[in-house]
């Protein structure tokens, strides 16, 4: 794996990574429970991560269950299935094959 030489290119593989996040949690969870809960429960769900992120970086150690990397990606995603959902694209496009 390279070091990215540009921003614009490590901006580029962290969105990879996050498509990549987002696939394999779509896999197991599907859409049904962002349908249900809406913007306003996608909120509530960034704003539980952001409040185990504050935590995390506050206690001096490792974490045990789930890295601030994890979580970072976690905020993420939401926001972008947020972004999805706004534009109703979320509820109405289907993940390929």
């Amino acid at each position: 794996m390279t070091t990215p030489q540009y921003l614009d290119d490590a901006f580029e593989k962290e969105c990879e990574e996050l498509l990549k996040v987002f696939l394999k949690k779509h896999k197991d969870y599907g859409k049904g429970n962002i349908l249900e809960i809406g913007e306003l429960g996608i909120s509530f769900r960034i704003a539980e991560k952001v409040s185990r992120l504050k935590n995390l970086l506050a206690k001096t150690g490792k974490p045990e269950n789930e890295s601030l990397d994890d979580t970072w990606t976690d905020i993420a995603v939401y926001a972008v299935i947020a972004k999805l959902f706004r534009k109703k694209q979320f509820q109405d496009l289907e993940v390929r094959g």
